[in-house]
């Protein structure tokens, strides 16, 4: 079920919110569990096994490490719990990945397993080795209620695309929250929003997109608009199911991280993962970099724990090289920062040297395969014995052209710094209200035209 779709907004979510508000509160967090099962087995209910098998076994090592004395135990407890998660996460993710390599490198034809990749996987299967770590290190007790570790696990408003939200982080709120007049209006007003984002601008800029790879008069500045258009599709898409995740779970008391703040306005590639994909790369911080010794260390140490995390970071957008290849990019860049004065160059040098990097990052990272991410690299730099541009191409960039200037100033916080301007005038409650609905009826015409498409992190 995808959030921006009118059985979601119109159906599922406030039959959900009723339920959930008229529950008394011992009951709130089984309403929260069965709902998310509910949503999460809408379109796979072959897959709600594997859920209900994560729930049980992450529930149980939790208890156990909390519970036996001795250190080893504990050791032994956490290794099952990381062992299991990741043997799923591999089997499910990347097993035909390696069987593929294993074939070309050999020779043999090992048969590919071709399963699915159940929905979310990457990111419940983070949160609750997250759960298990944090316990081992006595940052947090065990649950010791399933329904509510279930519900923490199954989460719905955050379970297919993040934030990855950390046990340690919403433990106490598991326990007790209460939704305010406060919480409610943010928690619209930022789910709106997000799917505004979803349906208006990354949907549209997909279509971009799809005419983009359909188009029989490709040029040089063809390739440039399909590189601008991904990078504010990607940034749209995931920013804006991130926006109506962090909206709902405060629907529901949940406070959930912050994942993006403005990536595009980084004057370098360290700053860019600042803002990027936060509750990521802050996972990966804690729980490999550190642990592997991060920057306390060796040079060589601490280069060996720079690409690991790059490349881990990579291969958990997708099973195939060109991510690999991609985080070893950031990688690379990142520890060029660390050596060249980036600092001293004028700003506007800065920002777009990160504009360049990361356009051409995302050309790699949403290339099929290796052949078309160098087939696509030729043609931007026009190596490719493409023309400058056909008349095609000015006929798309003039239609498209509002829609790339509208995505660039959203891609800004001008436009959240004018509603909050409005908002403290004479008449701004009136306004953000007349605004929600607009935005509301706009989305919903969209959908009922049918023009939208799933979420781009849903393959991961």
């Amino acid at each position: 079920m995808l959030f921006s779709s009118i059985p979601f907004l119109y159906y599922f979510l406030p039959a959900v919110l009723i339920l959930y508000f008229l529950a008394p509160w011992k009951l709130k967090n089984a309403v929260l569990l069965l709902s998310s099962l509910i949503f999460y087995g809408w379109g796979e209910p072959k897959l709600l096994f594997l859920m209900m098998f994560t729930i049980g076994l992450f529930h149980l090592c939790g208890l156990a490490i909390d519970r036996v004395g001795e250190r080893k135990w504990k050791k032994i407890w956490l290794a099952i719990s990381v062992v299991i998660s990741i043997s799923l996460l591999g089997l499910f993710k990347y097993a035909d990945f390696f069987i593929g390599n294993f074939n070309a490198l050999t020779g043999l034809s090992l048969p590919l397993l071709h399963l699915a990749l159940p929905v979310g996987i990457s990111f419940y299967t983070f949160q609750c080795l997250s759960y298990t770590i944090d316990v081992y290190r006595g940052r947090v007790p065990a649950q010791k209620d399933p329904i509510s570790f279930g519900a923490y696990v199954a989460l719905f408003p955050q379970l297919i695309a993040g934030p990855i939200v950390r046990y340690v982080d919403i433990a106490r709120e598991l326990e007790s929250r209460q939704t305010t007049w406060e919480d409610l209006s943010y928690g619209l007003r930022r789910f709106l929003v997000g799917l505004g984002k979803k349906v208006i601008l990354a949907d549209n800029l997909a279509l971009l997109i799809k005419l983009f790879r359909e188009s029989s008069e490709p040029s040089v500045l063809f390739y440039w608009m399909y590189a601008v258009a991904f990078l504010l599709n990607i940034y749209f898409d995931f920013s804006g199911y991130s926006d109506m995740a962090i909206g709902m779970g405060r629907l529901f008391g949940f406070h959930f991280i912050e994942n993006f703040n403005y990536p595009y306005l980084s004057k370098s590639v360290t700053e860019f993962w600042r803002r990027w994909h936060m509750s990521l790369g802050s996972w990966f911080r804690d729980y490999v970099y550190i642990p592997l010794g991060g920057n306390r260390v060796s040079r060589g140490r601490w280069v060996f724990n720079i690409l690991v995390v790059w490349m881990l970071t990579g291969a958990w957008h997708g099973a195939a090289w060109n991510f690999v290849l991609w985080g070893a990019l950031f990688a690379v860049l990142l520890l060029l920062e660390k050596w060249v004065p980036m600092q001293k160059l004028p700003n506007i040098f800065r920002h777009g040297y990160v504009l360049l990097v990361v356009t051409l990052s995302f050309v790699l990272f949403n290339a099929d395969s290796m052949a078309q991410a160098g087939s696509d690299f030729a043609a931007l730099f026009g190596l490719d014995g493409l023309p400058m541009v056909t008349a095609e191409t000015l006929y798309y960039l003039k239609s498209y052209a509002p829609l790339l200037a509208a995505a660039c100033f959203g891609a800004t916080p001008w436009p959240k710094l004018a509603a909050e301007t409005a908002a403290k005038g004479r008449f701004g409650a009136v306004l953000d209200l007349i605004f929600q609905v607009l935005l509301l009826l706009v989305c919903t015409a969209y959908l009922v035209d049918g023009s939208f498409s799933p979420f781009l992190y849903f393959r991961f």
